[in-house]
């Protein structure tokens, strides 16, 4: 059984770090994509960031979040989202998900993404 376990949300003042991290088990996700994906009260679930396999795998950014945000991966069964000066607008449940089979074309959307955490909380005061 494929298990996403995110962990490292909580309360920040804005222009505040924060680390959040994202253990898998139960299969090794090697060389598919994985993602951070993050969903405020009364809003869609928006794409984060996404890295395509473990070993200096490509990247992506929504707009909102480059130059600010970093997503790496240090194996095949762990993924971060280093988050740097954090604004009240991120605040939201933040899901880790990674795809089972290879979709290039849908990296950016959470209906191409086969398994999900149970999501962080992510609060940025200001």
């Amino acid at each position: 059984q494929v298990q996403l376990v995110e962990s490292g949300g909580g309360l920040v003042q804005a222009g505040g770090s924060l680390r959040l991290s994202c253990a898998a088990s139960g299969r090794t996700f090697n060389s598919w994509t994985m993602g951070w994906f993050r969903q405020a009260p009364g809003k869609e679930r928006e794409f984060v960031a996404a890295i395509v396999g473990w070993d200096n795998g490509s990247t992506y950014y929504a707009d909102s979040v480059k130059g600010r945000f970093s997503i790496f991966r240090n194996n095949a069964e762990n993924m971060y989202l280093q988050m740097n000066s954090l604004k009240s607008e991120d605040t939201a449940v933040y899901y880790c998900a990674a795809q089972g089979a290879a979709r290039p074309l849908m990296r950016t959307q959470a209906r191409g993404y086969d398994y999900w955490g149970q999501g962080t909380q992510v609060t940025v005061s200001s």
